[in-house]
């Protein structure tokens, strides 16, 4: 008896080393951001899911992916729709760092707009603004929001989904619940990381080239570049956090995109034509003193995030400094604007920029790129 419980325990200890010998020739097992289990992975895994588009094949990450800071992957003037042949009317704007920017409202001490979501500001929260896609017919065009709520409830994550907000039983909650997690995903570290050189410049733990310094000085000469007049790089009062936007609306005179695909859209899409012109937040406010006024973007992640504008007309940040520099400058170049009302010609249009100065600012806004890997 004695001598069959030592051979049962030589077995049973052998049988461990041979586990333990196979377990450490196991490949690493990637780990999402977030814990296993948490609203922000839920968010995540809804924020990815292709099948959510009708047809499927778009999600939200197909114009917001996480290698260009949640701007389009491609770099598409105006992404693609799930509809073969469709497409919006505006460049896909940077998802990071949105949940910074306040609700619409009209500021008396600036006397301007300021804040809200799209390059409109007709939504005041993340979760009114994730909703929107899934229903636009240019973007993931499903016909109600109840086809959503139907697909989520039979997405391989709806178990995580009942663990956190419970079954569904109602589409109205449903979509709530469905939103908040998007939104939540949104406001988590990965969309709001501040990893560029730049922050680690302000925590003292990178120095910046004599160009990046450069053109950091002329960045914040409120003189010359003016730049910041508009992209603070003072941190917001709200956060603490320096966010290069002051939230407000700006007409910059920008030139219409001539391959912009929505110019050839169908009339129920464009009824204009060629002759369309975005009005911006004059259309949205019916306030032709507002007309060609967009928000003023964050540019932090700039260099990654092209093309620029509403429109996606310049490609490069070389274009488009350029273009805030000469702007007005006879014999540019630059075609007429979009929309020629209320341009501002106090902050842009002719800067008097030599072309070193214009490299310099540029390589002051390449500081802005999160990931920056410390002495490396």
């Amino acid at each position: 008896m004695k001598k069959l419980y030592i051979i049962i325990m030589i077995f049973f200890f052998a049988i461990l080393l041979l586990l333990n010998a196979c377990k450490k020739e196991t490949p690493p097992v990637f780990i999402l951001p977030a814990p296993p289990g948490t609203k922000v992975t839920l968010g995540k895994q809804i924020f990815l899911d292709v099948n959510l588009s009708t047809p499927v094949g778009q999600s939200c990450s197909s114009c917001h992916a996480s290698s260009v800071s949640f701007s389009d992957p491609s770099h598409n003037m105006v992404s693609p729709g799930a509809a073969t042949g469709l497409a919006g009317n505006r460049n896909a704007p940077m998802a990071s760092y949105t949940m910074y920017f306040p609700p619409f409202h009209y500021s008396v001490e600036d006397t301007t707009y300021e804040g809200g979501l799209f390059w409109d500001g007709r939504v005041n929260t993340l979760e009114q603004q994730a909703m929107k896609p899934f229903v636009n017919p240019l973007e993931m065009n499903n016909p109600n929001l109840s086809t959503v709520v139907a697909k989520v409830h039979s997405a391989s994550y709806y178990p995580l989904y009942k663990k956190i907000y419970g079954e569904i039983t109602d589409t109205t909650k449903a979509i709530t619940n469905i939103m908040d997690a998007i939104a939540t995903f949104e406001r988590s570290p990965e969309l709001n990381p501040f990893t560029s050189k730049f922050d680690y410049y302000l925590a003292g733990k990178v120095s910046l080239t004599a160009q990046e310094l450069q053109g950091m000085n002329l960045f914040n000469d409120t003189l010359k570049a003016k730049c910041a007049n508009c992209h603070l790089t003072t941190p917001d009062p709200a956060s603490g956090k320096v966010l290069f936007t002051d939230f407000t609306y700006n007409s910059d005179g920008v030139p219409a995109n001539p391959y912009n695909p929505f110019y050839t859209l169908p009339v129920q899409f464009n009824a204009l034509g060629a002759n369309y012109a975005d009005l911006g937040l004059g259309g949205i406010l019916n306030d032709p003193t507002l007309t060609g006024n967009f928000r003023v973007s964050s540019l932090r992640n700039i260099a990654v995030t092209a093309p620029y504008f509403h429109n996606g007309v310049f490609g490069t940040l070389e274009e488009v400094v350029h273009f805030y520099n000469t702007r007005d400058v006879p014999g540019s170049g630059f075609a007429p604007p979009e929309v020629a009302d209320n341009i501002d010609t106090e902050e842009t249009g002719n800067q008097h920029l030599t072309a070193a100065e214009e490299a310099a600012i540029v390589a002051f806004l390449k500081t802005l790129t999160d990931g920056y890997q410390v002495g490396k």
